[in-house]
């Protein structure tokens, strides 16, 4: 029970115990002082707001480190997470003391981070910061999140994503990409695929004679290093796909001219392991954009190669090379922008819309939660009013010669 006792140097102890049962003690000059604080302790108590009188002494990084210790979350996630707290959240709020965080030097943080980091980082380091703190009020050692209601930038949706057509998927793109990746990009291109999920397509997973694919497992990158994953991204992710007769052929033609990763991997790397993201996209992916004349531009001048490209910031720049591909691997690395290979799956998803595909139907195949995923975030609708009207009336044929260049779509 609370009680108030004399210390021998004629101080006054408040002695309680927390709701853990653990007992506390803190001194005061006078009786009355220490009277006063135990009524405070015992009302919070009964209210469930108790607040250890010690606990805003705990340093932010500290607590931060046990917060991060304690999660239960995906590898990727936790990298993600990892990086944005130490690059950017500790170095601020690592030394500071839970207790003596404001909400105005957490509001001009905000402001100060917000002049050189896009929105989305300002997000990310806004919600860490002010899940450390929500720990911390659950753990009692602070009573309120300086973080809550603090005025955030606009993260004003950018038109990052583009959208490529089939004809120029299968006409000018696949046949700039290498060999070896060709069915790869035909996977995404042509099913929908996420990054992960096509890497990691392994032989049992895929039935040509049915013209079709499962999506029952992915492949993770962290920190440089390569994973399976037995269960793709949600539990709506585990999927069967239909296959276009165009990328049944390509796949029919990889498997039999490159050999198995382990468990039956189809697309490896040259040691015969998982692709990296990075690497695929520096070495493949550009380079194959440029070659497609969807990224920068090659113009031949006599035997020269003039290689054009605009950086990040739409700075015009050219340069003379003396071979063709040394100025395609020039262009890839410094230009700007461009189609992503996440952006195949944006391509699919709007094929289907625009081809009057009943969005639970795309939901389905592209395996989100919810519908509003697909049509808010993959989907893009074309103008092209009149040739959807033809198309869902029987007037109008696919863009790509023969009838297979969609999939069709049955239930999964």
């Amino acid at each position: 029970m609370a009680h108030v006792s004399k210390t021998p140097a004629g101080k006054f102890r408040a002695n309680w115990r927390d709701p853990s049962g653990t007992q506390r003690a803190k001194t005061f000059p006078t009786k009355r002082e220490a009277m006063a604080f135990l009524v405070q302790v015992e009302a919070s108590k009964a209210k469930g707001n108790y607040v250890s009188p010690d606990g805003g002494r705990v340093l932010f990084s500290d607590h931060a480190g046990l917060w991060m210790a304690a999660w239960n979350t995906e590898k990727t996630t936790a990298a993600r997470d990892g990086s944005v707290m130490r690059n950017h959240v500790l170095p601020q709020w690592g030394a500071w003391k839970l207790g003596g965080i404001d909400q105005m030097h957490a509001q001009q943080w905000i402001t100060d981070i917000s002049r050189v980091r896009s929105a989305a980082t300002v997000f990310e380091c806004h919600r860490l910061a002010s899940a450390v703190m929500r720990s911390a009020i659950a753990n009692r050692l602070v009573g309120v999140n300086p973080f809550a209601g603090l005025r955030l930038p606009p993260r004003r949706k950018r038109e990052t994503e583009q959208v490529i057509s089939r004809e120029s998927l299968r006409r000018y793109l696949l046949p700039a990409v290498p060999d070896r990746f060709r069915a790869l990009v035909a996977v995404a291109g042509g099913a929908g695929l996420r990054w992960g999920e096509a890497i990691g397509l392994c032989e049992d997973a895929v039935n040509l004679d049915k013209g079709q694919l499962s999506v029952v497992r992915t492949v993770i990158e962290v920190s440089g290093h390569t994973e399976f994953k037995p269960y793709p991204k949600s539990g709506a992710g585990r999927r069967v796909v239909p296959l276009p007769g165009w990328v049944v052929e390509l796949l029919r033609e990889h498997m039999a001219q490159h050999e198995r990763g382990p468990a039956g991997l189809i697309f490896t790397n040259a040691a015969g392991g998982a692709l990296r993201r990075t690497l695929f996209r520096a070495r493949v992916w550009k380079r194959a954009l440029v070659r497609a004349g969807l990224l920068g531009d090659l113009v031949q001048l006599g035997e020269m190669v003039e290689g054009t490209w605009a950086d990040e910031t739409g700075g015009v720049h050219s340069e003379l090379f003396k071979r063709r591909e040394q100025a395609i691997a020039y262009v890839a690395k410094h230009q700007g922008g461009g189609l992503r290979f996440h952006d195949l799956r944006h391509s699919y998803a709007t094929w289907l819309v625009d081809d009057g595909v009943p969005v639970n139907m795309v939901q389905r195949v592209l395996g989100h939660e919810r519908p509003e995923t697909t049509l808010a975030l993959y989907t893009r609708r074309t103008d092209d009013a009149e040739r959807i009207l033809r198309a869902l009336t029987g007037g109008d044929q696919d863009d790509d010669e023969g009838d297979d260049s969609g999939a069709v779509l049955t239930p999964c």
